[in-house]
């Protein structure tokens, strides 16, 4: 597409989607027309996906639940709805290092201020928090993911170790956290709130946002 053609476009979508309440131009312009330009933020958002809101948040950074709005992407939801904390993307990562991770696990147990927090469930309760009805909106390639055979669970199964940073962080230096402790998965929750999942981990590894520094 012509430069000149795609700039047009791109203040003709802006004007639409900033007239919305809650858009703050101020903050959100610079960045939502970048965005747009590199046409990663333009599709419609729905309680059954979202197909552009993984690249439209990866553009965004931390300014994801502030300028949602401004793009169309905030989903529609009454009042009681799940708070920015209960959404989250979630994605696997290139080149796991399980013997890292498992190292990072032995060392955070005796030296506790790591600036992170440890997360460690059993494999039949991380099955139970990734099917229950907690309302939480998960995006990214999760579909993906097989369910777990419950049947095949038994009590010699190793736990779910995840690591909760306790700052808050944009998606882009979550996803760049993970890589450096050697998860295989990483979540991040959308009040930036930042989970490496280790290799033991069978799906979700639970539906919580529990960074310390880092909440609503």
């Amino acid at each position: 597409m012509p430069c000149g053609v795609a700039l047009l476009l791109v203040a003709a979508t802006w004007t639409v989607a900033s007239s919305a309440d809650g858009c703050n131009k101020a903050l959100c312009a610079s960045d939502v027309s970048k965005c747009l330009l590199q046409e990663v933020c333009q599709c419609e958002a729905n309680r059954a996906g979202c197909p552009c809101c993984q690249e439209c948040a990866f553009c965004l950074g931390n300014l994801w639940e502030s300028c949602c709005e401004c793009v169309g992407l905030c989903d529609e939801r009454p009042p009681s709805a799940p708070r920015p904390a209960l959404r989250s993307s979630m994605h696997n990562l290139m080149s796991p290092v399980p013997s890292l991770f498992r190292a990072l696990m032995a060392i955070s147990d005796n030296d506790p201020p790591m600036g992170w927090s440890i997360l460690t469930l059993s494999a039949e309760e991380e099955l139970r928090q990734n099917h229950a009805d907690t309302g939480h909106l998960l995006l990214g390639p999760h579909t993906d993911l097989a369910a777990p055979d419950a049947e095949a669970l038994n009590a010699t199964a190793p736990p779910c170790q995840s690591i909760f940073f306790n700052e808050c962080l944009s998606m882009s230096r979550c996803r760049m956290a993970c890589q450096s402790v050697g998860a295989w998965r990483y979540r991040w929750f959308h009040n930036a709130c930042c989970q490496c999942l280790g290799p033991d981990c069978q799906g979700y590894g639970g539906a919580r946002a529990q960074c310390s520094s880092c909440r609503e």
